[in-house]
């Protein structure tokens, strides 16, 4: 797999009948190990270690319904009240970030309200902090440790 913009972490991978497959420790389950995967378990592995996300705190392609239709969130990280607080929507590293994927990552937080969007190919990160007071975003120079989050706790 690609080297990634991110920390380099050493992963559980087997092959089972032609496939790659990425242990997941959040979802706890052998996944299929295509690119997009490849960069969500990156991703999420940086947020725990180097930016203090609990992992328990944290849900792998969380299913929402949004205007009758089933959508999944890649990574969705909650304060300790259980509120979401952050999406993550990764794509694989061949894949440019476009208006289309922040358009994505909007409609899910059209249900979840949560105070950060991030947006990442592995190669790529842009983050946002939501201003529901002027329905507006604002990028951020750097993705917020979980301890400097606006809290709720």
């Amino acid at each position: 797999m690609e080297r990634l913009n991110l920390p380099t972490y050493s992963f559980n991978i087997k092959s089972k009948e032609g496939r790659d497959y990425i242990f997941d420790p959040i979802r706890k389950k052998y996944v299929v190990l295509t690119p997009e995967e490849w960069v969500r378990q990156h991703f999420v592995s940086y947020m725990i270690r180097e930016k203090n996300y609990p992992a328990a705190l944290t849900r792998v392609e969380m299913y929402l319904e949004i205007n009758r239709m089933g959508k999944r969130c890649d990574v969705v990280f909650f304060d300790r009240k259980g509120t979401p607080r952050m999406i993550v929507e990764c794509k694989a590293p061949e894949v440019r970030i476009s208006q289309k994927t922040f358009d994505q990552v909007a409609a899910y937080n059209l249900k979840l309200k949560v105070d950060y969007l991030v947006v990442t190919n592995g190669l790529k990160h842009y983050a946002c902090a939501m201003d529901y007071r002027t329905n507006s975003y604002n990028f951020l120079k750097e993705i917020p440790d979980y301890h400097s989050l606006k809290t709720t706790d």
